[in-house]
């Protein structure tokens, strides 16, 4: 424990910024030392933060805990809150009004600002759920980039994991005609009545982030994957409840030169969970005590390190 203390100690967790279309991306770096492989963390769906936070209920802590983990490794971190939110309020005037693309700019951003302020050659990307979708689109264009890790990322359309997410769930039986019904119609690029429906499904088609859930849509996980030409990490837990192995397996077999690692027991919010039960696995994304999975830390630093 003393050990890990000092590592942590010698990494300070610092603020930085990097430009955005209106005003500054806020994030925070922890630097691992000079010379040590630096990783842009990119945050998934919805309001989450830097840190991996959400204000529906999600404060399990896990980019936090993986920064600090990572720098024990030797790797350099920064987290950051997406354009429009949180510290990077001021970067647009509207969170809801931006595209994958839009995000992976961003990405390229940090990874200018990182390169001159640590001499870097060039960064890395690990997209965690929506963020490997940025992470994969950043890709397209690699440079500055040395590769990019895909954590319980999407390998089908963001439709079909929706309806498989829906219909796992037996609570979700009675919503399911307007969900899924409301799914092909975004899929199709046609808005959505929600003047009817009901609160719990307003969480994922309100009128005002109808437009990004389009273009979540149209993106293409193994086509992206497929045509990379950096280092590609596929790192999958089996105890995902919103993104399954059969993701990870279709990135896999797109980009022929990835790596996989199956991480048993690891779930969404990169904890690890040994029970089944869901109401177990869901009590994970509250409890930020809970550390990160370790062999998540390894992996990640290892191929880093191997890679660059």
């Amino acid at each position: 424990m003393l050990a890990t203390m000092i590592a942590v100690a010698v990494a300070p967790a610092v603020p930085m910024t990097a430009p955005g279309p209106n005003g500054p991306l806020a994030g925070t770096f922890v630097d691992a030392g000079r010379g040590a492989p630096v990783v842009i963390i990119i945050p998934g769906s919805g309001p989450t933060d830097r840190d991996g936070d959400n204000p529906l209920g999600i404060t399990a802590a896990p980019y936090r805990l993986l920064a600090e983990a990572m720098a024990v490794q030797g790797v350099s971190t920064l987290r950051a809150d997406k354009r429009g939110m949180f510290g990077s309020k001021a970067a647009v005037p509207d969170a809801n009004a931006v595209t994958i693309a839009d995000y992976a700019s961003d990405a390229h951003q940090w990874a200018r600002v990182l390169r001159q302020r640590t001499g870097a050659k060039c960064v890395w990307l690990l997209g965690h759920s929506e963020g490997a979708l940025v992470a994969l689109a950043a890709a397209q264009q690699p440079s500055g980039l040395c590769g990019i890790i895909l954590a319980s990322g999407p390998g089908r359309k963001f439709g079909d994991i929706l309806r498989e997410q829906l219909r796992a769930n037996p609570a979700n039986a009675p919503l399911l005609p307007m969900a899924l019904a409301a799914i092909d119609s975004l899929e199709a690029g046609k808005p959505v009545d929600t003047s009817n429906m009901p609160t719990p499904l307003l969480r994922l088609f309100a009128p005002q982030v109808q437009p990004f859930v389009m273009d979540l849509m149209k993106q293409d996980p193994t086509g992206e994957a497929a045509a990379a030409k950096l280092p590609v990490l596929i790192v999958q837990g089996t105890k995902d409840l919103q993104v399954s192995t059969v993701d990870a397996e279709a990135l896999h077999k797109a980009q022929a030169n990835s790596e996989m690692h199956l991480l048993p027991n690891m779930n969404h919010v990169l904890k690890d969970v040994v029970s089944d039960d869901r109401a177990a696995n869901a009590a994970t994304y509250a409890d930020s005590s809970l550390p990160v999975d370790p062999r998540l830390v390894a992996v990640i630093a290892e191929f880093v390190k191997r890679s660059r």
